[in-house]
Formats: structure tokens, C-alpha cells, sequence
């Protein structure tokens, strides 16, 4: 008896434990898990994103730059994957059964009941020949997003690029990115990316179970509609930027070219560049390896991040810093020998024996002994210790934006180089230096460091005699044509308008009188203002550098030019930046086709001493790896 009761105890608990097994089991389905659900909720509805349109980008005229283009996003619910012929699957799509595979068990480890990309950025004619048979392949979809696309094929470094966000990138957005959305990586596109962007949309859409869409859930009472990103107004002129990047082919270097008058950069050029449209669809990984193993560095931002000794465009910054300081001024001569004497046996040589001379005939002749001798007053003659009106120098000289950063709108910018009276202190471990310790700084060279940006904008300080706007690429934003505060502020350099004249007169005969170092790059009817600059490098053949602004009353257009590894500055960088500056003004070039020409079919690269019939810059056709890699910076000597 006692055992027929200890064996119905038995069988009770088994089923009490069975029953509580199923409880705890179905509590766990329907509360906790959603494994079910999402599965459930998948075979009925399925939560599409709706990505905005990215916002356009025009140039100051209003023309296209970058524009958007349709493309697919084949996504895949692994749960819902059946047998299929996947030979079929992949020769539709484009790819082999190794990738087929990886993609499957990547999306598979994703999540078995979410969603999630499996092939992006199919073209409108894979989409097309592939739907015809989506209902062969249950499990997969498709969704609709856009890229970018660029007609023109030009300002790749300033537009920057986008691509798909990372963990990290998510993580920082607070709840704005998901898996599988792009953002800008580069330039404005990133810069800007807050506007760009858009609002994220999303549509509830029912299907059946062959993933046909069966209309909108509760008829889109859900759903909600994308917002379009802002559109951008650029600075850049197209045909000049055009103009730009065609001379620059085969060259190492950067023009940049600004309107005095509001800061807006007009002409953006990285040479060697790169077609933008390498940076969109399925190839862009493949492609932006290449480019990043190109030994010229295509993807190097050189206008705002290579940095140069200026060389002798600086006699500009030191003829008005002396000035301001009273330690010179128009009537002011000095003998030239062919070179400054400093310290015991210090000797900076000249170009010429220039006999005396006064300051603009300094400026127009490109005179070392005159720099010498005003940077020796400004250090060693100031009334007060040398390393103290060193202090003095640099404060002044760094009014011009040199030494800190202009504050373009594109990330990476740098800021250049001074030296501080600290470094030179610690390097002759001692305080009690002078002008012959730092002689170099005279005439441009030494630890200087300045961007071709920076370049641009001390001319457009020189324009405005006195004065400049901070450099920008975005002139107004949407609809409402909206401007930056930050671009409408005066900036001073530091220098009274009435020393400017006698530096600009002297600019003036550069290229306007016979015996002006850039005399063959003048402008019919245009009175252009410049100054030459050729500096020395050790690595290779010298650099050619050429500044000027133009035209000399109610300046337009202020503009560098950076040509490595090409000689004397007369001969390359002045051509390039007269052409450009007449175009700007013009709007047609005036000079012999043989003139344009020579420019344009010269190949400077290091290595080469060809001219190739049909030079071409990096382009999805092309992508190459040549040559040695250029330096940055340069610590050398100057001539003019």
C-alpha cells in the first residue's frame, strides 16, 4: 500500500515538473524572447528605412557638383531562406559562391530574424534583370537608397567622399546611425554631414510569403516620411576648378585661388587628384586601396596640409612687419654685393648685385641683402632684447594666419609653422642669440612652415590692405541661402593700410615691367600683382611658387600656386596662376594655344623628363603607382 502511494507521488511530480517546464518555456516565448515574434512579424510586416536624399552640391553659379544616384541594397532574413538555385543567384548579382557563402554567414551571425545588407549597391541594371526573378529567392529583398555621383568628375579633395558608418561611429550618433547608413568620411561632405544628411524615414509594408509587397500596414498610418538634407551652395567655380586640375595634371602641388572681398574660396586644387567617382559603388574598397598605396599620394589634401618653406614670397609679410614697427620704410636703402654679411663669417647670398636699392625695388627685384639687413633692424636694432623682438616678430607675423589654423570648413587642416623663441633658445641653449642665429627666417626659409591656403590668404590680406575674411568652400546653406556669421568677421593682419602701397607697387613690376621676375606671365588689360618665390630642395629638383591678386584696384581673385619639384617660379607656377586669374576674370584666356599648351602637356613628375601626348590624372580607367614619394616640408634655401 505504501508503495502504490509513493509511486503516485512520484508520477505527480513528474507531471508537475513537466508542467512547470512548459509554463516557464511559453513564459519565455512570449515574454521574454522574441524570437517568434520577429519571425511572426517578418512573414507579415516588414519595417523599411526610408535613407533621405543626401543634400546636392552646386558651385557659386549654381551648377552641379555632386548630385545623387539610385542604387539597391539586397538584404536577406536568413530564417526565412529556402533551397534555391544560388548558381543562378549569384551569376543575376554578380558574384561568386565563396562571397555568396561569407555574406550568408556573416548575415546569419548578424541575426537569423533581422534584416540586414547581404550585397550593397547594385547598379539600376542588375536591380532590374534581378527582380524579375526576387520571388525565386525567398528570404531576400530589396531596398532603395542612393549614392553619389560626379558629373563632372572634379573636386574630389573639397567634396570629400562618403561610406558606411562603423561601431564607433554608431556608438557616438546616440541612437541616429544604424547598421549599414553612410556618412561623410572627407571634406565638405563631412564637414557639413549634420546638414547633408537628412532625416531617416521608415514604411510598414505587408507581404506575402513569397516577399511580394501587399500595400502599406494600417494604410501607412505608421509610417513616416524621409527629409531631404539641406543643398549646399559652394564657393568653387566650376570652370575655373576645371581650368585648375587640367593644368596640374602630371604635377605635384596645389593652386588655391579666394575672393578677397568675402573669403570664398574659388578654385581648390590637389595635384595629383583623383576622379570622386572612384569613391562610390561596389569597387570603392578596391579603389581607394590603390589610391592609398599610390606613391604620389593622391588622397593628400596639399593645399591644406602639405607645408612648404614660403621662400621668397615671405619678403612680403617681413617688408610690411618692418614697417609697421618703423624700422624702415619706402625710402629706406640698402647695398647689395651679391649677398648679406652676418656674424663672423656668414654669408647669404643673392641673386644678382643689385647695388642700392630701395624696398619696392626689393620686392620687384627679390633682393636676400635687403631682407637681411630690415630682419636684422626687427631683431637686433629694436630697442629692446633680441629674443624679446623676436617675440615681437613672430606675434606680428603670425596676424598674417600663419602658425594656427585659417579654420577652413574641412577636417585635417594645418596650421604651419613659426618657431617659437623657446625652440631657438633650446636648440643654441641659450637665450642670448640674434638675427644671425636665425637668418633664414629673413627670406623665407629656416623652420617656417606655411599651406599653399595660407599662401592664398596673405595675398588676399595684401588685396584688402590689411585685412581678411577666414577662407571657406560652403558661401550659403538651403534654401534660405543661409551664411555663417563666423565668414562676415573682419580679420586683421596687424598693419596700417598706408604701408601696403609701396609692396604693392613693387608686386606690380614683377609682372608688369620688363625686368619683373614673372614679366611673361602678364595680363593684357589686367594689372596683376605677384611675387615669385623658387625653393631650394635637397631631396630633388626645386619647388616653383608664385602669389599675386589681381586686379590691383577692387581686387577679385587672390591666388597661390605650388608647383614641386619644377624650378623657378617664373617659369611654372606664374604661367599657371596668370592663366587662372585671366579665365576668373575673363572668363577666356587671351594667350597662344602653344602658351596653355606648354603647361598643360609638361609632365614635373620626379623620375620623368617626357611630355606625354595624352596625360591623364588618376581615374577609375587608371590608377597607378609611380615614382618616389614627395616631402612635405622642406628645410632649405631660396633663391627668387
Amino acid at each position: 500500500m505504501n508503495s502504490f502511494f509513493a509511486r503516485k507521488y512520484v508520477v505527480q511530480g513528474i507531471f508537475i515538473v513537466i508542467t512547470i517546464i512548459l509554463l516557464m518555456r511559453l513564459f519565455y516565448i512570449q515574454v521574454i524572447s522574441d524570437e517568434y515574434m520577429l519571425s511572426a512579424e517578418n512573414n507579415v510586416i516588414r519595417r523599411l528605412p526610408i535613407y533621405p536624399a543626401r543634400g546636392i552640391i552646386l558651385d557659386r553659379k549654381e551648377q552641379i557638383l555632386v548630385q545623387n544616384e539610385p542604387v539597391y541594397d539586397l538584404m536577406v532574413i536568413p530564417r526565412e531562406v529556402t533551397a534555391f538555385d544560388t548558381l543562378e543567384f549569384c551569376k543575376l548579382i554578380g558574384i561568386d559562391k565563396v562571397r555568396f557563402n561569407r555574406q550568408f554567414k556573416k548575415a546569419r551571425s548578424y541575426s537569423p530574424y533581422k534584416a540586414s545588407i547581404f550585397e550593397k549597391q547594385l547598379s539600376v541594371q542588375i536591380y532590374a534583370s534581378f527582380q524579375e526573378k526576387l520571388s525565386d529567392f525567398p528570404g531576400f529583398f530589396v531596398q532603395n537608397r542612393t549614392v553619389r555621383r560626379y558629373p563632372d568628375s572634379i573636386g574630389a579633395h573639397f567634396l570629400g567622399y562618403i561610406g558606411e558608418v562603423n561601431q564607433n561611429a554608431i556608438d557616438k550618433s546616440n541612437g541616429f546611425y544604424n547598421l549599414g547608413d553612410y556618412l561623410g568620411i572627407t571634406g565638405v561632405e563631412k564637414s557639413y554631414e549634420d546638414l547633408l544628411r537628412g532625416q531617416r524615414g521608415v514604411q510598414n509594408l505587408m507581404v506575402d510569403a513569397l516577399n511580394r509587397p501587399k500595400g502599406h500596414y494600417a494604410d501607412g498610418k505608421y509610417d513616416t516620411l524621409a527629409v531631404a538634407g539641406e543643398h549646399m551652395i559652394s564657393s568653387l567655380d566650376k570652370e575655373l576648378q576645371k581650368l585648375g586640375e587640367k593644368l596640374m595634371i602630371n604635377k605635384i602641388g596645389s593652386i588655391v585661388a579666394i575672393e578677397p572681398s568675402t573669403g570664398e574660396i574659388l578654385s581648390f586644387v590637389s595635384s595629383p587628384g583623383y576622379d570622386p567617382n572612384l569613391m562610390v559603388g561596389r569597387q570603392r574598397g578596391n579603389n581607394y586601396m590603390a589610391l592609398l598605396g599610390d606613391t604620389y599620394k593622391p588622397m593628400f589634401v596639399r593645399p591644406i596640409q602639405a607645408e612648404y618653406p614660403p621662400g621668397s614670397i615671405f619678403k612680403v609679410v617681413n617688408a610690411l612687419v618692418a614697417q609697421q614697427f618703423g624700422l624702415i620704410n619706402e625710402k629706406t636703402f640698402f647695398f647689395c654685393p651679391g649677398g648679406y654679411r652676418y656674424g663672423r663669417r656668414g654669408w647669404m647670398r643673392c641673386t644678382h648685385v643689385h647695388r642700392s636699392i630701395d624696398l619696392r625695388g626689393s620686392i620687384r627685384e627679390s633682393c636676400n641683402t635687403y631682407y637681411g639687413y630690415t630682419y636684422s633692424r626687427m631683431i637686433d636694432d629694436a630697442g629692446m632684447r633680441p629674443v624679446n623682438a623676436y617675440k615681437r616678430w613672430r606675434n606680428a607675423v603670425s596676424k598674417f594666419g600663419i602658425g594656427s589654423p585659417l579654420g577652413i570648413d574641412l577636417p585635417g587642416e594645418r596650421k604651419g609653422l613659426i618657431p617659437t623663441d623657446e625652440f631657438h633658445s633650446k636648440a643654441f641653449k641659450s637665450d642670448r642669440w640674434g638675427s644671425p642665429f636665425t637668418i633664414s627666417l629673413s627670406i623665407g626659409q629656416g623652420q617656417l612652415g606655411i599651406t599653399p591656403l595660407q599662401m592664398a590668404n596673405i595675398m588676399a590680406i595684401v588685396a584688402n590692405r590689411g585685412f581678411f575674411y577666414k577662407p571657406h568652400l560652403i558661401k550659403a546653406i538651403g534654401d534660405k541661402k543661409v551664411i555663417k556669421e563666423e565668414y562676415t568677421v573682419k580679420n586683421s593682419a596687424g598693419i596700417d593700410s598706408k604701408y601696403f602701397e609701396v609692396v604693392i607697387q613693387g608686386m606690380s613690376e614683377v609682372v608688369n615691367q620688363g625686368w619683373g621676375t614673372a614679366y611673361y606671365s602678364k595680363i593684357n588689360s589686367i594689372e596683376m600683382c605677384g611675387k615669385t618665390g623658387t625653393v631650394q630642395n635637397p631631396h630633388g629638383k626645386d619647388h616653383s611658387v608664385f602669389v599675386a591678386f589681381a586686379p590691383r584696384n577692387n581686387p577679385k581673385i587672390a591666388i597661390a600656386v605650388v608647383v614641386e619639384n619644377a624650378g623657378f617660379g617664373a617659369t611654372w607656377s606664374a604661367p599657371i596662376a596668370s592663366l587662372m586669374v585671366e579665365k576668373y576674370l575673363k572668363d577666356s584666356i587671351s594667350r597662344p594655344r602653344a602658351y596653355m599648351d606648354r603647361l598643360i602637356e609638361a609632365n614635373l613628375l620626379p623620375g620623368f623628363t617626357i611630355k606625354p601626348k595624352n596625360p591623364k590624372k588618376v581615374s577609375s580607367d587608371s590608377v597607378k603607382n609611380k615614382g618616389q614619394t614627395p616631402k612635405q616640408v622642406l628645410p632649405v634655401k631660396t633663391t627668387r
